[in-house]
């Protein structure tokens, strides 16, 4: 830069001694006038060194704006998308009359410099997704190596649990791995692909990890208000963490919700969000709240993200996420000159919160090593982990041993889940009715929000037909198996559910009955019972 200026000032220097030696050339009133080729030679040397100030200083400006642009800087998360929002953009043009004004704008290479030193260092790992986009719901989760436990698998299969079809469909879960072992980030996503298949392949799921250059060097962090080295760098990266998360999540959906990887969610979350989200659709909000504790459960625009993660990122380095996310609404609704109570007024306006809280933490064990958290939103409540339907009368049996009061019968009325002890091949669940009756549909749900590893695996799903002649209805291309005692098998459980319809040639139906075609590794709990008649 001393270089650029020093060449600018010479060049300025020529142009005023061409100027002032074409002045002087001039004669004053009262003297006598220059030789006319004299002159003619003097003009012409002075507009050949002014053609070559005026190429000089566009070749400097130039080479300026080169330094300052970074490379491959249009998106810092995708090699296929740009985003005119994003905190990554370095120069834009606006037009001011007939004219083009250059200026640069705010980058991530301000606050993280040293991601300068290497073009991949802000493209994401997509070690799990199919890409999909334009959804209502984006979860946002950050992931860690946890020395004690991990809480990840049941943070999951509480989300996944309860969703209908359609609500699958309109959500998209980012898992963000932020990790630098891609033997680790594989793993993760290993274990997901396997506990949620259909969920992978879907698209719901998505598994995602930074470059192996995306973290600066933690080593040089200043410590303030107190904390450890070791805390420093946790919060610090933590920023960093969500800072990534929010800008690969901006164009996925309408909404961001921020969650963690040790959480519990109520069964109709999803739908509970959405409606809030439209009774609010009047109201300038700048985040709704769907629990009280720290960053949990916050949902912003997608539009917004932008702006939150460079705002995180300039101050990556000095307090915490939610601190940072206190101080955004600050510097939106405070007045400084007006009191503390005016202040939180205004505050509050602009994130509703929305009661009672639709997630839990659960995790005891933090990321943070050595340090155990025994948060609890006390304004979540009791989880219901059943879910009761008004059934057709019938009589009720099985071959497994229920824990304690959670029998059969009880699950069947809507009181309470039916939890057994380890099924073998062969046991079964068997609901008679007294007479033939016509089912139009069934749903078995096993497992619930507490215990989501009691599932019924590879168990079937047999009606016993009311009459003879169902077996010649169905006719020799039916593609209906026979069990055993006249029964047909319909349908099987997949990941915990199974449900289904009833053909008009198996009505009526005198029972139901689940069958374990196997040994199980865990319990068996059926938290959902619903026959449709």
């Amino acid at each position: 830069m001393r270089f650029y200026s020093f060449r600018f000032g010479c060049l300025l220097a020529v142009a005023c001694f061409v100027s002032v030696t074409w002045i002087k050339s001039i004669p004053s009133h009262g003297g006598q006038g220059p030789d006319l080729q004299s002159l003619y030679e003097r003009l012409l040397v002075a507009e050949e060194l002014g053609g070559q100030v005026s190429r000089d200083l566009s070749n400097i400006l130039e080479q300026l704006k080169n330094i300052s642009k970074p490379a491959n800087i249009s998106h810092p998360v995708s090699n296929t998308t740009t985003n005119d929002t994003s905190p990554t953009e370095t120069v834009r043009q606006l037009k001011v009359g007939s004219d083009q004004q250059t200026f640069l704008q705010p980058s991530i290479y301000l606050y993280m410099p040293h991601l300068r030193q290497h073009p991949d260092s802000l493209v994401p790992n997509v070690v799990l997704g199919h890409g999909r986009k334009n959804v209502s719901l984006v979860l946002g989760i950050p992931t860690v190596k946890r020395e004690k436990q991990s809480y990840l698998m049941n943070t999951l299969s509480s989300l996944l649990y309860s969703l209908t079809p359609p609500q699958s469909q309109d959500l998209l879960i980012i898992v963000f791995v932020a990790e630098t072992d891609s033997g680790y980030v594989s793993s993760v996503a290993e274990t997901i692909r396997k506990n949620f298949p259909k969920e992978a392949q879907s698209g719901l799921l998505e598994v995602v990890s930074p470059s192996q250059y995306y973290y600066p060097d933690f080593t040089s962090l200043r410590e303030t208000f107190g904390d450890t080295q070791d805390r420093v760098k946790w919060r610090t990266k933590q920023n960093l963490d969500f800072s990534f998360l929010m800008i690969y999540a901006q164009d996925k959906g309408a909404y961001y919700v921020q969650l963690e990887d040790d959480v519990v969610a109520k069964a109709s979350y999803y739908s509970d969000m959405k409606i809030f989200v439209e009774q609010k659709a009047s109201m300038d909000w700048f985040f709704l709240e769907f629990s009280q504790l720290g960053f949990i459960g916050k949902m912003f625009r997608t539009c917004d993200l932008p702006m939150i993660a460079e705002f995180f990122l300039m101050f990556h380095r000095d307090k915490p996420i939610d601190w940072l996310l206190d101080h955004i609404l600050w510097v939106k609704v405070c007045n400084p000159e007006k009191d503390k109570n005016d202040c939180d007024k205004q505050k509050e306006l602009l994130k509703q919160r929305y009661k009672p809280s639709l997630f839990q933490h659960v995790g005891l064990h933090s990321s943070l090593p050595g340090k155990l958290q025994h948060l609890k939103d006390k304004d979540f409540g009791k989880q219901t982990l059943y879910q009761a339907h008004d059934n057709p009368a019938a009589e009720l049996s099985s071959s497994l041993k229920h824990y304690q009061q959670h029998s059969l019968v009880r699950s069947y009325k809507g009181e309470d889940f039916f939890w057994a002890l380890t099924p073998v091949q062969g046991d079964y669940v068997l609901i008679s009715f007294p007479q033939p009756i016509h089912i139009s549909r069934y749903l078995f749900r096993s497992g619930n929000i507490e215990t989501s590893g009691d599932k019924f695996y590879n168990t079937t799903v047999e009606v016993l037909p009311g009459t003879a002649l169902a077996k010649d209805k169905l006719g020799s291309s039916s593609h209906y198996k026979e069990s055993d005692n006249g029964f047909i098998i319909i349908g099987a459980f997949e990941n915990g559910v199974a449900e289904g319809q009833l053909e008009e040639a198996l009505q009526p139906v005198s029972a139901l009955r689940l069958v374990f075609q196997s040994d199980s590794d865990v319990w068996a709990l059926l938290s959902e019972v619903f026959i449709q008649v």
